[in-house]
């Protein structure tokens, strides 16, 4: 047993804040969470920024017996690729111990940031089964992909739960960045009578949201191959509209203001640094808005995960006022 900061949420929230505390390398693994009547206590390594004051309780210390636990670096998983995080030094290292996981059948390490008109990153093989195709599980969804033609990252997983929760039936939804479809075949499942837009440039990423469209088995998704101001062009009142280019996405944001409804939700992710998170970018945003004729009221700015040192990706959500025709 020993003492941690803590923080006390209710059991129905549990595995929601676990996860966006996972991502955001918060969470202390090292110990149990603990039940408190209807509560959890979720153990964390440090305090959390806005969050006020934390509580402190006794845990009990979390045997390790899975190999995942005791990786010594960073990595993402996705399907049975393991890709070790660029930064890391001691790759073989890690590699050796991703192997010894039954379900883990190759590993790479990622050699140069996500880069380049459609948004790919440098992959270095290390280990295992020399393949590059994988079919990887989130949300009740599956999605084939190749690591090394398209761009994913599954530290998005519960950032795309939390936008799906905002949409309804009967929505129009654009996903102007849509990659393999992890946005838009969520909402299009969980909102069979919704109408998904689905844009992206990388005729790879297309060829594979068409499978995963059909894999996932739906039909109320509309997918478009182009840059992104050609393709939404002649699209009017869309309800949602998702924005994850995080290192450009200002220069398509009038044309997020040109399909979107007074009313609708701009979902608007940024790379920012840690001097200035959100306020420098809403400014910039809010004078692209009164350019198009419209004012926007930020509903919601938070950091989605750590991103480099300093850094952060982060997720503003901003709603239409006023839309003048």
């Amino acid at each position: 047993m020993t003492e941690s900061l803590c923080i006390r949420v209710p059991r129905t929230e549990g595995e929601l804040i676990r996860k966006r505390l996972i991502e955001l390398r918060l969470l202390d693994n090292n110990l149990k969470i603990k039940p408190d009547g209807l509560d959890l206590l979720i153990p964390v390594l440090k305090q959390i920024e806005g969050s006020g004051i934390l509580e402190k309780d006794v845990f009990e210390i979390r045997e390790r017996k899975n190999p995942l636990t005791q990786v010594p670096g960073a990595y993402e998983l996705i399907g049975d690729i393991a890709i070790i995080d660029q930064h890391e030094e001691n790759a073989p290292e890690i590699a050796k111990v991703l192997l010894q996981h039954k379900n883990i059948k190759t590993i790479f390490q990622a050699t140069s940031a996500v880069c380049g008109e459609y948004r790919t990153r440098e992959l270095l093989f290390i280990a295992g089964l020399k393949k590059t195709g994988t079919i990887y599980r989130e949300n009740g969804c599956r999605y084939l992909l190749d690591v090394t033609q398209v761009y994913f990252t599954p530290r998005l997983s519960t950032e795309r739960v939390r936008v799906a929760d905002q949409v309804k039936n009967g929505d129009k939804v654009v996903d102007m960045f849509a990659g393999i479809g992890p946005f838009s075949i969520l909402i299009a499942k969980r909102f069979p009578e919704a109408h998904v837009i689905a844009v992206d440039k990388n005729p790879v990423a297309i060829k594979y949201l068409r499978e995963n469209a059909r894999l996932n088995k739906v039909k109320n998704i509309e997918i478009r191959e182009g840059d992104a101001k050609e393709q939404v062009k002649g699209i009017l009142d869309a309800d949602h509209v998702i924005m994850n280019l995080p290192h450009s996405g200002l220069e398509f944001i009038d044309s997020a203001f040109g399909i979107i409804k007074k009313g609708g939700i701009i979902h608007f992710y940024a790379i920012s640094h840690e001097d200035d998170l959100f306020e420098g970018l809403i400014r910039e945003i809010e004078a692209h808005a009164s350019k198009s004729g419209q004012r926007v009221c930020p509903i919601d700015r938070r950091i989605v995960r750590p991103y480099a040192p300093y850094q952060y990706n982060i997720c503003i959500e901003l709603a239409v006022l006023s839309k003048v025709i």
